[in-house]
């Protein structure tokens, strides 16, 4: 199936060409002396946690050595492993620079920082994918806390992906939920990536948004039989994810995979890392930001725009006083997010007074988008009751008393246009939630 989403001449201008082999079946595991020989390595650094290397990282490790493979292998001691400075410096000072490839077993932070150790030594990639949990197995960027901020990093997309089923079913429940998770944020991602179009002229590409479309549809449709771990369910979750990964490479950038909801979530992690509060997956925690992305936009295509109240609004805004609560909001991961405004220039008198212009006039076309992207509440609520996900920051441990200042701070966090940014054009923000 993998072979099929390349395209050379596509209408948006851009090539999409997807480099990676991909081997999603039983007992995949046991093709990795075959994989290395055609990537023509000779020695492996195997990057796992304790977890994960007793799930796979053990397995893939004797049958290289029956193979006559040379290996060598970092193993985070840590019960949990942060995506930081200090992980990667720790998996790069372990690095052997005589291994030709590396071979990350697990799943998102793992993933996320054998990428960068990959593409900082310029050696061949292959991750063991050990739950359907998340979708950067297939993208180029990793996921990272840099100096208390979220950010996606330019690293290395997989030369090969292997997603051995057998490996993948006996993940945690949960793990599978948090796949599925982040598979129904893409609801709010292309929603929001055709907004930005319409009111910014930002770049998209309609191929893109139909291939995360029926990959998502086909993870919905067998959501279900994740809780039997089902191997069409599991499967359907883990090459959804690989798809959405390979669709931002094409796209070159976030945009089909992630928007508001993934914002809230990479609040609440900065809070953590700052303040020591709750976390949870990351796929759990996008999909509490999509419930409540999706009954924010049910009140959004209730509303008429105001014009002069969004001109008063817009006006008043003292950017100094936000970023004071920015900072106690967020504590020093706020400093990158402030700084970034001058770069932006996102509060600019002018460019509000076009984006609220262009706003005004296709409002008709913004409920259209929001009408045929989003599912309604009740059958977002619905599905979420089927498999157990959580629907409220509560059931995080996260008090919901901060979501106000959560769906303000998302609006800094990148340079995108999502949905807080078009309640502050709006003059809403303080209104909507």
């Amino acid at each position: 199936m993998f072979e099929k989403i390349s395209q050379k001449n596509c209408l948006c201008g851009k090539e999409h060409i997807f480099t990676s082999k991909v081997i999603t079946e039983k007992g995949a595991i046991k093709k990795l002396p075959l994989i290395l020989e055609e990537l023509k390595a000779n020695r492996a650094f195997i990057i796992a946690d304790k977890n994960t290397y007793s799930a796979a990282g053990k397995s893939v490790a004797e049958i290289l050595k029956k193979s006559g493979i040379k290996t060598d292998k970092y193993i985070f001691s840590n019960d949990v492993v942060e995506p930081d400075e200090a992980n990667v410096g720790l998996a790069l000072m372990n690095f052997n620079p005589k291994c030709d490839v590396v071979i990350g077993v697990g799943s998102g932070v793992i993933n996320d920082i054998s990428k960068i150790v990959a593409n900082v030594s310029g050696k061949k990639y292959i991750i063991v994918g050990t739950a359907p949990s998340m979708d950067g197995y297939a993208s180029a960027t990793s996921s990272m806390t840099m100096e208390g901020l979220k950010i996606s990093l330019n690293s290395k997309c997989a030369d090969v992906i292997v997603g051995d089923i057998d490996i993948l079913c006996n993940a945690p429940i949960k793990m599978m939920i948090s796949g599925l998770g982040d598979m129904l944020a893409k609801y709010i991602s292309i929603c929001e990536w055709r907004i930005s179009h319409l009111v910014n002229g930002e770049y998209y590409c309609e191929d893109i948004a139909s291939l995360v479309r029926s990959s998502l549809k086909k993870c919905v449709d067998n959501a279900e039989g994740l809780l039997k771990k089902d191997e069409n369910s599991v499967k359907a979750v883990f090459e959804g994810l690989i798809i959405c990964g390979a669709a931002m490479k094409f796209a070159g950038l976030s945009r089909p995979a992630s928007g508001i909801e993934h914002y809230l979530s990479h609040i609440w992690d900065m809070r953590s890392v700052e303040f020591g509060t709750p976390v949870e997956f990351h796929g759990i925690q996008c999909a509490v930001g999509t419930l409540t992305a999706v009954k924010l936009y049910e009140k959004i295509k209730n509303i008429t725009p105001d014009k002069q109240k969004a001109l008063e609004y817009v006006e008043k805004f003292d950017f100094s006083a936000w970023s004071e609560t920015l900072s106690g909001f967020l504590g020093k991961g706020a400093q990158s997010m402030i700084a970034l405004e001058a770069k932006e220039q996102k509060y600019n008198l002018e460019s509000h007074k076009k984006r609220l212009e262009i706003i005004i006039d296709k409002w008709d076309k913004i409920q259209n988008i929001i009408n045929e992207e989003l599912p309604s509440v009740n059958d977002a609520t619905a599905l979420f009751d089927k498999v157990g996900l959580p629907k409220t920051m509560g059931e995080l441990g996260i008090s919901s008393d901060i979501l106000p200042l959560t769906f303000k701070a998302a609006k800094d966090i990148r340079d995108k246009y999502v949905l807080p940014r078009l309640c502050w054009d709006l003059g809403i923000i303080d209104d909507i939630i």
